[in-house]
């Protein structure tokens, strides 16, 4: 079965129809962060997700750590998926699941050390998948994705190993070392946002040699 790909920080109607032309399973639409590429506003991504049909999924990434924080994001923009990228503070998952019944969720997953694996494990019971990133939520000005870095993908293959969720890669990924990250990690989906960008938009060109790559990645 071949990788899932989830196409990031898209910003504008227009991204998201090429996004979903070229191939995409999943569209990631950023909300309100302290840092890195890809923020719009909640009007954006509501419109943006007007057009999102099934069986593509929307995303929506949101910094928010509380339950009803989150729960209240994803009613603004009706999103079916949302991506938490810091940890949850205040409330649990079940609350959220009870606020969106249908709602999918994903966790991130920052892989900073061997630490990351324990941290996913504890959530795996509690979420629909875990996503992988290269953020670093304890800097001064966290950073909670979109960083363009890789991190150590050994870490990451074991914790795909350990977990019973489908599991996300991100974090530096492009057409160079996609088949690679693949090949290492074993991910149920990539995610890619910088990677094939060029100016800050979404680049056709490096958007099909992507998913090229990744498609062709188990052959």
């Amino acid at each position: 079965m071949s990788c899932k790909i989830k196409t990031c920080c898209i910003s504008s109607v227009e991204e998201a129809r090429m996004a979903i032309n070229q191939g995409a399973d999943a569209l990631g639409l950023v909300g309100k962060m302290p840092s890195g590429p890809g923020p719009i506003a909640d009007e954006l991504i509501a419109s943006i997700v007007k057009i999102i049909n099934p069986p593509i999924a929307s995303f929506l990434l949101t910094s928010e750590q509380t339950a009803t924080g989150i729960a209240a994001h994803v009613k603004r923009v009706n999103t079916n998926t949302v991506q938490i990228v810091d940890e949850l503070t205040e409330g649990t998952y079940a609350e959220i699941r009870n606020a969106l019944p249908y709602l999918k969720i994903v966790q991130v997953i920052h892989v900073t050390g061997e630490e990351s694996i324990g941290q996913a494990m504890k959530v795996n019971d509690h979420v629909d998948a875990i996503l992988l990133d290269s953020g670093n939520p304890n800097a001064a000005v966290k950073t909670l994705g979109g960083t363009g870095n890789t991190h150590n993908w050994e870490i990451s293959y074991e914790l795909v190993r350990q977990a019973t969720v489908p599991v996300f890669l991100a974090g530096g990924l492009n057409a160079a070392n996609i088949k690679e990250a693949i090949r290492v990690v074993r991910p149920f989906g990539v995610d890619i946002c910088s990677g094939v960008r060029t100016n800050g938009k979404l680049d056709k060109q490096k958007l099909q040699a992507f998913i090229y790559a990744a498609r062709s990645a188990g052959e």
